[in-house]
């Protein structure tokens, strides 16, 4: 036969991808607290903050040239648009505008003018773009192309100044050489030699072509570039809208209420999931009880009609029926971490009617001595039955005082012997008749289950557990604590013992919840003044089947 090989659980990413996500979901109060608030950010920064208007006006930087129209001739010539822009939303441009501002009526610091400003340059290009943002649209406008013209200004000035100061530079070359020419002129007149001539015609070359280049400055086109795009009054305020605002605050409240479910999941000690559960545990998960509401008075889910409650005891009794731990001793002990018992209770109940229901002849020892209570919580679908014959020599304590026959509807039955409250409950529990009862489970198709105390409350279940061998932990998973399993675990195998596995029931508070939202059921044919049922009658659910003539299987065995 083909053996197949499958990865590892703690491998599998998106399992543990879905398993992380199920565990923040958990937390659907932070959830819903983190989009709260994001939606009112959102909301109160697009209602509660003061419109702002942008106006935008672009620019076409060019550099000084002689002829635009000849061939080869560009106008980035010698243009750094870096520089150019820095020199956009430097205070002397903000001080021109300030000034054209002032005498329009607009009386601004050129710092304050500044800080509304922001110049950007479009990708390959020599365009910038001026953004003014103000309180209102006409005021955004005119500071926009105040700024525009006064940075157009500014470096028209620029440029004319270099030309200015390079004129003079030539102008003071040329003076010595105009002086050196005249000199030269007036001995030639004097019937000079031919290298005076010489030197003067060199002299008339310099002079000729530095006032060439003083021709050219002069000539040079000094436009500093086009307000390609005038800035205009804008129509409607600036920034997201309220719709945009709200998604965005949904989005960032959303990821708020991940990051706080993280946080509270990191520093939760409670079991965040069943792999972890099976994990700490040490041992698989035999089921998990659905929410259902219990009848009134009724411990029993079997025998009650069908329901998933019911399917589930009897999914986790098949499951233990056929596990080689339990089939080997067919003694099982069952217990809650810590806290109330009632859970553990009705499991120990409902697997016992379970497998009086397969047939086999069960036996339920109620070994909770410090608050018995099954007996009263089965109601009177039992009655006691004549204890063997060894219970009258051990002088008739627990728990050799009695026993007692419980009906399963449907079912069969099987055997309580329930508890009594002892003056040393140590000493009882590790009594020779306990000892003879748990033997009863080595005799073909018997099964004895041992209800004890929480294993972290008491040391009763320890002191059971070299004689059951076998524990079941029935438990909440939303209550009880990472520690708490491994600790289980090792008080478990330290006593000779080992955990077969855990039972998850969903909680007595989310339960009590549903019974609260639940509706009476009214009776058939009688008013309110009628009599009312007993407390311990099964429920009729309307089934067909479900006649006396089926429930009068429920003749008590009689017991060894």
């Amino acid at each position: 036969m083909t053996s197949h090989h499958r990865a590892p659980d703690d491998q599998d990413e998106p399992a543990l991808l879905r398993d992380q996500f199920r565990q923040l979901l958990r937390y659907r109060s932070l959830l819903a607290c983190g989009v709260a608030v994001g939606l009112l950010g959102g909301g109160y920064l697009a209602l509660g903050g003061d419109d702002t208007y942008t106006a935008t006006g672009e620019v076409l930087v060019r550099s000084a040239i002689s002829d635009p129209f000849a061939a080869g001739s560009t106008a980035d010539k010698g243009i750094n648009i870096g520089s150019e822009r820095q020199t956009a939303v430097s205070d002397t441009v903000g001080t021109l505008a300030a000034g054209t501002l002032l005498k329009a009526g607009d009386d601004v610091t050129a710092r304050k003018l500044l800080t509304g400003l922001q110049v950007t340059n479009p990708p390959n290009t020599l365009t910038l773009r001026f953004s003014y943002t103000a309180a209102t649209p006409e005021q955004a406008r005119a500071r926009a192309e105040a700024l525009a013209g006064a940075y157009l200004a500014h470096r028209k000035a620029r440029t004319e100044e270099s030309i200015r100061n390079m004129s003079d530079g030539y102008r003071a070359q040329l003076r010595p050489l105009e002086e050196k020419r005249d000199l030269l002129e007036d001995q030639i007149g004097a019937g000079a030699e031919d290298d005076v001539s010489s030197a003067r015609a060199n002299i008339i070359v310099s002079i000729s072509e530095l006032s060439r280049k003083i021709s050219e400055l002069k000539a040079l086109d000094t436009t500093p570039g086009y307000l390609n795009k005038k800035p205009v009054a804008p129509t409607s305020p600036t920034g997201p809208g309220l719709p945009l605002l709200l998604g965005l605050g949904g989005v960032v409240g959303l990821a708020l209420g991940l990051l706080l479910s993280w946080v509270r999941l990191v520093f939760d000690p409670a079991v965040r999931s069943t792999r972890e559960l099976v994990r700490s545990l040490g041992a698989p998960l035999l089921g998990t009880l659905p929410r259902e509401r219990a009848a009134a008075g009724s411990l029993l889910a079997i025998g009650r009609g069908t329901s998933r409650l019911a399917e589930e005891y009897r999914a986790v009794a098949f499951r233990l029926a056929y596990d080689p731990s339990f089939a080997e001793n067919r003694r099982l002990l069952v217990t809650a971490p810590r806290g109330d018992n009632t859970a553990a209770a009705a499991a120990a109940a409902n697997l016992a009617a379970a497998f009086a229901e397969m047939g086999r002849d069960v036996l339920l020892v109620e070994a909770d001595l410090r608050t018995p209570s099954l007996a009263r919580d089965l109601g009177s679908g039992s009655h006691e039955v004549r204890p063997p014959r060894w219970a009258a020599e051990d002088g008739g304590g627990w728990p050799a005082g009695g026993r007692t026959n419980v009906d399963v509807p449907g079912s069969g039955a099987f055997a309580l012997i329930p508890g009594t409250t002892v003056d040393n409950v140590p000493r009882a529990l590790t009594s020779p008749p306990v000892g003879r009862i748990v033997a009863e489970a080595d005799r073909t198709g018997n099964v004895v289950i041992v209800l004890a105390p929480p294993v972290l409350s008491y040391a009763d279940a320890v002191a059971l557990v070299d004689r059951v061998e076998g524990v079941m932990i029935v438990c909440d998973p939303r209550e009880v604590h990472r520690s708490d399993l491994e600790r289980i675990r090792e008080i478990i195998g330290a006593s000779g013992g080992a955990v077969l596995g855990a039972l998850l029931h969903p909680g007595r508070r989310r339960l009590r919840r549903a019974e609260r939202r639940a509706k009476p059921t009214r009776r058939r044919g009688g008013g309110g003044s009628g009599p009312t049922a007993e407390p311990d009658a099964p429920e009729i659910t309307g089934d067909p089947t479900e006649t006396l003539g089926l429930r009068a299987f429920t003749q008590p065995a009689a017991r060894r």
